[in-house]
This record gives structure tokens, sequence and C-alpha cells, in this order.
């Protein structure tokens, strides 16, 4: 498999429904697939509304889609510099190690470099062993010494 049959390009509101399906696909290789409750409409307003707050990207070899990311970014105030955090990304299974996720994440640091990131953050499954190595590979750091929280909706709702 050779890294030029592969073309990265950023998803338009007609990809509303295979971004759906790679969601879906990612979900249940995650094993989350209960969690998932993404409709077309909230999609379609997350990334191409008035108040659009991400961007989505496709990844196709010859003209099959077969990878996809979605990112935002976000504010170091200790750099006073933009961040990059990739939401999710993706790989269908049969087409991994053929250079799509290296090339997906080459396309994302110069999305990146662009916007003047100081940085790309991640965050990946603690099982996820594969994953891990990966992004190891491509001089990707664990961060230790932080926990993630979430609140959930219904703890926004007793906050607010």
């Amino acid at each position: 498999m050779h890294n030029d049959k592969i073309r990265i390009e950023s998803a338009s509101e007609a990809d509303i429904p295979l971004l759906l399906t790679f969601i879906r696909e990612l979900a249940a290789y995650e094993e989350l697939l209960d969690y998932v409750s993404v409709t077309e409409e909230r999609l379609r307003q997350a990334l191409f509304g008035n108040n659009a707050r991400a961007h989505a990207v496709i990844a196709y070899l010859d003209d099959l889609p077969v990878a996809f990311a979605i990112y935002f970014f976000t504010l170091s105030t200790f750099e006073g510099r933009p961040g990059l955090y990739i939401e999710d990304i993706f790989v269908r299974q049969t087409f991994r190690r053929f250079g799509i996720g290296r090339k997906l994440l080459g396309f994302l640091a110069q999305a990146a470099r662009e916007h003047g990131c100081g940085r790309i953050e991640l965050s990946v499954l603690n099982w996820n062993e594969q994953a891990i190595q990966f992004y190891k590979s491509l001089g990707g750091e664990p961060v230790n010494g932080w926990t993630v929280f979430r609140f959930s909706e219904k703890a926004i709702t007793d906050l607010s």
C-alpha cells in the first residue's frame, strides 16, 4: 500500500451520514456503542452550524473512505497559545498498518502548525495498547499526574 493513494479532505455537510457511521464504528471498537446518542442534526450543528465547534476530516484510500478525525482548538493559558485536541481519530480495522493513521496525524499536525498551536492532545483508553504504542512511536507522550474528569449532563444541570 502506498501513501500516495491516501488523501485527506475536510468533511462537508454531505458527509454527515458517513461521519455517523465512523463514530458508531469507533464506539463499537471501544465497546461504548451504548453511549452513542448523536443525531445527524446535532452533528451538523456541531460541525457546520452557525456556532460550529469542531472540524472533521476524512481519509480516503483511492476513493474509499477508511478513516476520520474530529478535532477542535483549545487554549493553553500557560503558553498563551492554542492547542489542537483530537476528539476522535479512527482507522477502519481492515486498513490499519497502511500508513493511514500516520498520514492523518500528519495532516492534523500541519493544521496545528498553521494555527500556531503549541501542542496536540487526545485521550486514549487505558486498555488500547495498540493505539498507545502507535502514538508513542510518533513522539506522543502520556501525560502523567493528570486525571480526566467529566461532568455529565445531570451534573451540569445540578451545578447550574
